[in-house]
This record gives C-alpha cells, structure tokens and sequence, in this order.
C-alpha cells in the first residue's frame, strides 16, 4: 500500500502534541520537519479542529475535534461487546445473518454481524456505509428524528439503488409513520435486489435510539410467507435487551 506522506507528517504532529503542548519550532523539531512545513500543517490541523492555539500563547495542543472523535469509538466498541451474544443467539434462532448498526451523518455504518449456518448467505456488510432511507435500520433511525431534523433530511434527494427504493419524500413519511407506530422496519429489496432485511431500534438510559438491530437474508426465503411478524418480534426483542443491558 502506498504512503501519503502529508498524512503522515499530520499524525506526526499530532503525536508531538500529545505529549503536551508545544511552539511551532518544537514541534518542528521533534518531527524533524522545516519549521514552515510544521506551521503549514498546524495551521491545516487547526482549520479542521484537530489542533488549537493554547489561548493567550504561541503553542499549539490538541483540539476538541480529537476528542469528539475518540468519544465516538468508545460507545461503539462497548455496543459492540453488548450487542454480539445478542445477534448470535438471533442468527441461530432465525436461521439468517445478525448485525448491528450505528448512524454516521445520513448514513448507517454497519458495525459487527454474525452470520447464520446456512450455506447460501448474504455477504458480511461490517464496514459498509448506506444511506439510511434505503436500509431498514436507517428507516429505523429517521422514524425516530425530530421533525426538524426529519425534514431537513427529506428536502434533499433520495438516491435510487433499486426499482423498490423509496425516493418520494411523501410515501417514505407515511413509511416511517408506520415504522414508528409498529417499533420496527421491514426493507424488502430496496438497496439490492435478492435481500430482504427488517431492524429494530437499540435506546440508551436516555431513550434515544444510539443503533439498531437488523436480520437480513435472500428475499427467495427471507421472510417466509408467514414468518415476517414472529421474525420482526424476535428482532424488537434482542433490541431491547441490548437497549437494557446498555443503559444498565
């Protein structure tokens, strides 16, 4: 893999700043760089919020940016550690892949799965970003956005992947309506065609919904035809026994 030396000469700074905060000639001196490169690259950092001037001096420490986004790992990974039993005991019980998801700006990253025993499977989305109104567990998500926010996100267009894929501002409301009012969303083939998928919203001690909980399979069997509402209880169930286990 190549290396892109401006990122690297970024991290560098950074780690010269993380052990405490230093002038421009320090820091370049530390990471053996021309003191005009070092201030090009402080300045680049402090535009993104990654570096900030300690108020009243020359120095530079680190920003608030770096710490909002470590604060984001850290629930992540303990969602994860929570959530997995969970979706193993539901890839089991269904018969068909388990994962959870987080939102990520309009999108949902989908961040752990555990795959069923079936030999025909969907593959491992872990790492995939999707828009949300295409997924089930991004339907999830905007039935419960304040409408202001909801708004905002249906003002812009909707990206069509497939024939199925709600692009219509108004048919996707009444769609969340329904999504809200049942505590659960089925997507079928409406981000790629052969997948069908439903998820449930995980809620954290303040009642806000942090990810959700999905179960996806190929539509030719996913759901079976009387299958689709015990398949959707026992999705809401594993959801809210993480939510619980979360905000214990």
């Amino acid at each position: 893999m190549s290396r892109v030396q401006s990122i690297e000469r970024a991290f560098a700074v950074l780690g010269a700043l993380a052990e405490g905060p230093r002038g421009v000639t320090e820091v370049a001196d530390r990471v053996g760089l021309p003191k005009s490169t070092a201030a090009r690259i402080l300045a680049a950092l402090t535009l993104e919020g990654a570096v900030e001037q300690v108020p009243g001096e020359a120095r530079y420490r680190l920003g608030p940016r770096l710490g909002s986004l470590a604060a984001g790992v850290r629930p992540t990974r303990r969602l994860v550690a929570i959530a997995h039993p969970y979706l193993a005991e539901l890839a089991n019980q269904i018969g068909e892949a388990a994962g959870l998801s987080v939102p990520e700006g309009s999108s949902m990253h989908y961040v752990d799965q555990v795959d069923s025993r079936n030999p025909v499977q969907v593959r491992d989305w872990t790492g995939t970003r999707i828009p949300m109104h295409a997924v089930s567990s991004g339907q999830v998500f905007l039935s419960h956005f304040p409408p202001p926010a909801l708004s905002r996100f249906l003002a812009s267009p909707l990206e069509q992947f497939t024939e199925h894929t709600v692009t219509d501002a108004s048919a996707l409301l009444s769609r969340l309506r329904d999504v809200r009012r049942e505590g659960y969303a089925w997507v079928r083939e409406e981000f790629a065609i052969g997948i069908n998928s439903v998820a449930a919203p995980v809620a954290d001690a303040d009642g806000e919904v942090v990810a959700a909980v999905h179960v996806h399979g190929p539509s030719y069997r996913f759901p079976t035809p009387d299958g689709a509402r015990a398949v959707a209880a026992s999705v809401v169930e594993a959801a809210a026994a993480i939510g619980a286990r979360l905000r214990g």
